[in-house]
C-alpha cells in the first residue's frame, strides 16, 4: 500500500469516513492505531511487533520520568534523588532508542571492523551480502521521535496520559514511514477537543495529495530515469553527464520528499490533524544556515534542540560554535547511512556552516563587507555558492560507498563520454538530447522561482475554488502519465 496508489487512497478515504463517524476520542485514538497497524503491516509486516514493543518501552519510560519521588524525603535530598534517578532514566532511554537504530543501520559494518561477521554468519565470509539487514521502514524517524518525546518529559513538558494516545502519537500512518518528525505534544493537542470535520480542511488535504501524486508520479520519477541510467554507468559517461545527472538528483530528491511530505500532510488533514512542513523553498536559500531552515526542517529542528542546543550551540565562544556546528552535520550524514559519502556530505555541509558562521563573525565588525553580502550582487553570489555547494554534495550522497563517489568525482572533470553513451541514453531511453534536458531541467526551477516569487514576493495562493477544479485534473494527470514503474521514496532508504 503505498503512497500514492489507488489501495491507499480507498484505505484512507475508508478510515476517514470511520473516523468521524465516531463520537469519543478514545475510540478515535484506537481506530488511528488500528489503522495504522494495518498500513505498516501492508508494507513491511516482519517488524511490526519490534515497533509496537518500542512504543509500550518509550511510553512506560515516559511514564517514570513523570512520576515525582517520596515526598516524605528532606526536601533538598528528594530533588537531588529525584533529578539522579530522571536522569538516569533519560540516559537509559536514548541510549536504548540509539542502539536499536544503530543495530539495523550499522551493524554490518561494525561487525566487519571487529572481525566477528563470520562468527553471526558463517556465510558472510563467502557472501558479503549474506550478513545485510533489512532496516525496517521508517525507523530513523520513529527513533528520533522517541528520543524527542524522553527528553521532552524529562524538561519538563507532560507525559502521555494513555498508551493509546502515544500509539496513536507514534504509529500515525501518514507519517511513520518518512516524517515529517512531530511532537508529541503538538500531534495530540489537536485532538483536544476532538476536532470536527472541515470543509476547508478536506480541499486543503485533497489538494496536498493531489499535489503530491503529480510531484511523485509525474516529475520526480521521470527525473530518476535520467539520474539512474547515468549514474549507474558512471564508467561510460562524460564529466557533463555526471554533472548533469547530479543536478537532476537535487531536483528529484527536493520533488521526491516533498511529494511524500505533501501527501502525508494532505492525509493528516483530512483526519483534522497538522503535521508540520518540512520544505520552504529552499533552493532559494541565500546561506547554508538558511538552507538548513527551509530544508527537511523537522530533521534541521531536531538537530538544533536535542544536538546543537545541549553541545552548547553559538553561546560557548566562536572556535567552540564552529566544532558544534561539525559535529551536528556529521551527525547528521552519519543518521543517513554508514558509507563514507554521508560523511563526506555531513563534513562538506559542515565546513560550509563553518565558514559562513567565520564570515558572519567577520561582516559583523566590516561595514563594507556587510553592506557587499546585503547587495544585490552580494545576494547572487551568496545564492551561488550556497546551491553550488549543496548540489556538489549531492554527489557523495547519491554516489554514497567511496568507490563509486571516487570514480564519479575523477570521470567529473575533462572527460569525455563513451560514444554511444548519448544514444543509449539521451536517444534512445529518454528521446531527448543533453542540451534538450539541461533546459528541461532549468525550467523546472524557473517554475520553482515563479512560485516562490508569488508566495513570498506578491504573497498569493491558489483559492480553495481554483483547488476544487485542479484536484481532478492533476490526479488524473498522475494516473496517466505515471512511469511504467513506480519508484520507491528516497527517503524510505534512510
Amino acid at each position: 500500500m503505498t503512497l500514492p496508489s489507488i489501495a491507499y487512497l480507498l484505505f484512507l478515504l475508508s478510515v476517514v469516513g470511520i473516523y468521524w463517524s465516531l463520537p469519543r476520542r478514545g475510540v478515535r485514538l484506537w481506530l488511528l492505531v488500528l489503522a495504522s497497524i494495518v498500513f505498516y503491516a501492508s508494507l513491511q509486516a516482519t517488524y511490526l511487533p519490534l515497533l509496537l514493543v518500542s512504543v509500550g518501552f518509550n511510553f512506560y519510560l515516559g511514564r517514570l520520568l513523570s512520576l515525582p519521588l517520596d515526598t516524605r524525603l528532606p526536601n533538598s535530598q528528594w530533588h537531588v534523588l529525584w533529578n539522579r534517578r530522571r536522569s538516569v532514566f533519560l540516559g537509559f532511554g536514548i541510549v536504548v532508542n540509539t542502539l536499536l537504530l544503530v543495530g539495523f543501520k550499522y551493524g554490518e559494518g561494525i561487525l566487519r571492523l571487529v572481525g566477528l561477521s563470520a562468527l553471526v554468519a558463517p556465510s558472510a565470509a563467502a557472501d558479503p551480502g549474506a550478513l545485510r539487514l533489512i532496516m525496517p521502514l521508517g525507523l530513523s524517524f520513529f527513533t528520533f521521535e522517541c528520543i524527542a518525546y524522553l527528553v521532552d518529559v524529562y524538561r519538563g513538558s507532560p507525559a502521555s496520559r494513555g498508551l493509546g494516545e502515544f500509539a496513536a502519537y507514534k504509529l500515525f500512518f501518514p507519517k511513520v514511514i518518512s516524517g515529517p518528525i512531530t511532537r508529541f505534544h503538538s500531534f495530540i493537542q489537536q485532538l483536544e477537543p476532538p476536532p470536527k470535520p472541515s470543509l476547508q480542511l478536506g480541499i486543503e488535504g485533497l489538494w496536498l495529495i493531489a499535489w503530491g501524486a503529480f510531484k511523485k508520479l509525474l516529475i520526480a520519477d521521470h527525473i530518476a530515469i535520467l539520474v539512474n541510467l547515468s549514474l549507474d554507468n558512471l564508467a561510460r559517461a562524460g564529466s557533463a553527464d555526471i554533472w548533469l545527472a547530479i543536478f537532476a538528483y537535487g531536483l528529484q530528491l527536493f520533488i521526491d520528499f516533498s511529494a511524500y511530505v505533501d501527501i502525508a500532510r494532505g492525509s493528516a488533514l483530512l483526519l483534522g490533524i497538522e503535521l508540520p512542513r518540512n520544505f520552504d523553498f529552499p533552493y532559494f536559500a541565500t546561506s547554508l544556515a538558511s538552507f538548513w531552515r527551509r530544508w527537511h526542517m523537522t530533521l534541521g529542528d531536531w538537530l538544533r534542540n536535542y544536538l546543537y542546543f545541549p553541545l552548547g550551540g553559538s553561546r560557548v565562544g566562536l572556535a567552540r560554535t564552529c566544532l558544534n556546528l561539525m559535529i551536528v552535520m556529521l551527525v547528521a550524514g552519519v543518521w543517513h547511512g554508514n558509507d563514507w559519502g554521508f560523511v563526506i556530505w555531513g563534513a562538506m555541509h559542515g565546513a560550509g556552516l563553518v565558514v559562513h558562521r567565520l564570515n558572519h563573525a567577520i561582516a559583523s565588525r566590516l561595514a563594507p563587507l556587510r553592506h557587499f553580502w546585503a547587495s544585490l550582487p552580494g545576494t547572487l553570489l551568496a545564492w551561488g555558492l550556497t546551491q553550488g555547494l549543496v548540489f556538489a554534495s549531492w554527489l557523495p550522497f547519491r554516489l554514497p560507498q567511496l568507490r563509486q563517489f571516487t570514480l564519479a568525482w575523477q570521470r567529473g572533470w575533462g572527460v569525455s563520454a563513451d560514444v554511444q553513451f548519448g544514444q543509449k541514453v539521451y536517444g534512445e531511453s529518454l528521446g531527448f538530447t543533453f542540451t534538450q534536458l539541461l533546459l528541461l531541467l532549468w525550467g523546472g526551477v524557473g517554475l520553482m522561482a515563479l512560485v516562490y516569487c508569488f508566495q513570498r514576493g506578491f504573497k498569493l495562493e491558489l483559492n480553495w475554488p481554483i483547488k476544487v477544479l485542479l484536484i481532478p485534473v492533476f490526479s488524473f494527470l498522475a494516473w496517466l502519465l505515471a512511469p511504467p514503474e513506480i519508484l520507491p521514496y528516497i527517503y524510505f532508504e534512510f
